[in-house]
């Protein structure tokens, strides 16, 4: 069976796939605070064009998928699709970013979804205030619950920290005493430009270095070995039941092992978080592709997988990086 494999020996076994564009907060460094334009819902892939979608690549040896948005649980019967992608024999595991705000009533069905491993919440503050001045939307109540019935069910917890400088960097010694107690892992991630048209400007740059020091000037870290694909490095503290992770998004230094395609809600096909999209999926698939073709489409757009994220940013065709993530899957 042929394999997805760029031409950099790199085998691609995972893919991130937004399903929705939709989102119910308005992170400032996501958005701007009117939103951003909609896609039509006749333009997002329906939910069985995302099982095929998947399926064919699990063919080409895909065994992860991370499902994100905008945010997964506004689109109606997500749970569904869960279930339905759990059918999928060829696929090991599912993995769920959300922001937390609705995910609470369906904790129960998804503990059941044996191939759903891994919750990502997006948290950025432990402060109500500075939580809704980020999100400008007032649930931290609701997230901050959803952090607790998640450390305490089966599923393994990840809270996703974007550092904002001069926002919320006071407050990552304060994420780093939650894994204490808490069987956690929090991961500070570089902010990006990925903003909607870039509405908030980046005045500092909080890269993994500088976060790195921040959390020694008060804790003794040790390093833990990682999946050579992954997008963290990982830390632990001595008598912490957590750990503690971070993702040089920004400074690009994990593109080299990178094993990772996305596909966003309107069913372009990206090799890189920073490209500018290479191919529209849906439009092929609803223009009667069969699963033969697919699978060759996917061969050789891997194929034109970028060596790293600067030279995807360089390629770009439709300028610089203005896009919200919430259009991209986060």
């Amino acid at each position: 069976m042929n394999k997805l494999k760029d031409n950099f020996g790199r085998q691609i076994n995972y893919v991130r796939f937004a399903v929705t564009d939709r989102c119910n907060l308005r992170c400032q460094y996501c958005m701007p605070a009117h939103g951003i334009d909609l896609a039509p819902r006749q333009e997002l892939l329906t939910f069985k064009e995302m099982y095929r979608i998947i399926r064919v690549l699990t063919e080409l040896g895909v065994k992860k998928v991370r499902l994100t948005g905008g945010e997964p649980f506004v689109r109606k019967d997500f749970v569904g699709f869960l279930e339905m992608l759990s059918d999928n024999d060829l696929l090991d595991v599912i993995n769920i970013t959300t922001n937390g705000a609705l995910i609470s009533p369906h904790i129960a069905s998804i503990e059941k979804l044996e191939k759903v491993k891994n919750i990502n919440l997006s948290i950025d503050s432990l402060q109500r205030d500075k939580f809704t001045k980020i999100t400008r939307r007032d649930v931290f109540p609701e997230v901050y619950n959803t952090l607790e019935l998640l450390e305490k069910s089966s599923l393994h917890l990840k809270l996703n920290v974007v550092v904002q400088a001069g926002v919320n960097t006071d407050e990552i010694l304060d994420f780093v005493r939650l894994t204490k107690d808490k069987n956690v892992a929090v991961r500070f991630i570089e902010e990006m430009p990925f903003n909607g048209k870039g509405q908030r400007k980046m005045t500092e740059n909080w890269t993994f270095k500088k976060i790195l020091n921040e959390i020694k000037s008060e804790f003794k870290v040790s390093e833990v070995n990682s999946e050579p694909s992954s997008t963290s490095r990982n830390y632990k503290i001595e008598k912490h039941t957590g750990t503690i992770g971070i993702i040089p998004a920004f400074t690009r230094t994990i593109c080299s092992d990178c094993n990772r395609i996305r596909v966003t809600s309107k069913g372009t096909f990206k090799n890189c978080l920073f490209d500018d999209g290479v191919f529209n999926l849906r439009d092929f698939i609803r223009n009667g592709a069969s699963n033969e073709a697919l699978k060759n489409l996917f061969l050789s757009l891997v194929k034109r997988k970028p060596e790293n994220g600067f030279v995807a940013e360089a390629n770009r065709t439709k300028g610089n990086v203005t896009e919200s993530m919430s259009t991209i899957g986060g």
